[in-house]
């Protein structure tokens, strides 16, 4: 199997363009390096919160650069290049850095503003003065109340934020989640409206690639235990304990997704409807516990709400 050289096009401020290639290698050591320096070099005297956030703060930086690092592009401005590296957590590089979809997507309205500052503050509310006021004596589920206001208070809340400022100046920065609670297919969670920067990731450089070589459905499953790989280092590897289950959740999302797939989930009427929502649901959340297990919960979260202030 021999592995090609991908070739870029790429527009010159003469008006003129030129191709520029690739080898495949190009933009990974990052990813690789920073991880694994996190887990050789952090002191044992860090707290196990500390070795989870640097090594989330390692994976992303590694996947920012290599989305950048393959979108070479002329023309760019250092502060339109250096936004999307140090100011923007989204990983569609090439519709951030291009201006030529400016007069199309959509510029954020008033209430957009209003309902991101909203769940911002609904997050910071649950972190900050729900999870204290939790008993004592229910250590895990302060922890889980405190999690989803973290959840809230990031991913929905002030990346929203920025993608309504990014928009705002005419920067394409679609917002990172769509409404995933309205999902009614796995699908359409997944692929479309949770995380589409996780998405946008995998998809370029793990989906499209493996389907090439194995077609679309052991593509699926190899994404989706990918993911839990991943969830591993950054959730069971810090709490010391829970191994396997982040992987087991991903994979039961691969399966759910081909079973939504086939002819007979279709008769039944999954993958739209009440039943693709009931189904989808059911997916997503009875199995959660074993990707936010009880080591991380309790050896992670709660130990970082307590240095926040939170507990």
């Amino acid at each position: 199997m021999s592995l090609s050289v991908p070739s870029f096009v790429v527009g010159s401020e003469d008006g003129h363009s030129r191709r520029l290639q690739l080898r495949w290698w190009h933009g990974w050591g990052p990813l690789l390096v920073l991880p694994s320096a996190v887990l050789v070099f952090a002191p044992t005297s860090w707290p196990r919160w500390a070795v989870m956030w640097s090594l989330a703060l390692a994976i992303f930086s590694g996947c920012k650069w290599l989305t950048w690092r393959r979108t070479p592009m002329m023309g760019v401005t250092v502060s339109r290049h250096l936004g999307y590296l140090l100011a923007w957590p989204g990983m569609d590089s090439a519709a951030f850095l291009s201006s030529a979809g400016a007069a199309t997507f959509r510029r954020p309205s008033a209430s957009e503003w209003m309902f991101a500052f909203a769940k911002t503050n609904v997050g910071a509310c649950l972190a900050f003065f729900v999870a204290r006021n939790v008993p004592a004596d229910w250590p895990y589920l302060a922890g889980w109340t405190g999690m989803v206001g973290i959840i809230l208070l990031l991913h929905f809340g002030s990346f929203q934020l920025l993608s309504c400022a990014w928009r705002a100046v005419g920067v394409e920065a679609r917002p990172l989640m769509n409404w995933p609670v309205v999902s009614v297919s796995l699908s359409e969670f997944w692929g479309r409206r949770w995380n589409t920067a996780f998405r946008d990731l995998t998809h370029r450089f793990l989906f499209r690639p493996l389907t090439a070589q194995v077609g679309p459905r052991a593509a699926t499953l190899v994404g989706f235990v990918v993911s839990g790989l991943v969830h591993e280092l950054v959730i069971s590897v810090p709490a010391g304990g829970g191994f396997g289950g982040p992987t087991l959740f991903f994979l039961l999302q691969g399966v759910g997704l081909l079973v939504e797939r086939t002819r007979f989930a279709k008769r039944i009427g999954l993958g739209h409807g009440w039943r693709g929502w009931l189904f989808t649901s059911s997916v997503l959340l009875l199995p959660v516990y074993s990707l936010f297990h009880a080591p991380f919960v309790l050896n992670v979260i709660v130990p970082f709400l307590r240095a926040l202030g939170a507990l």
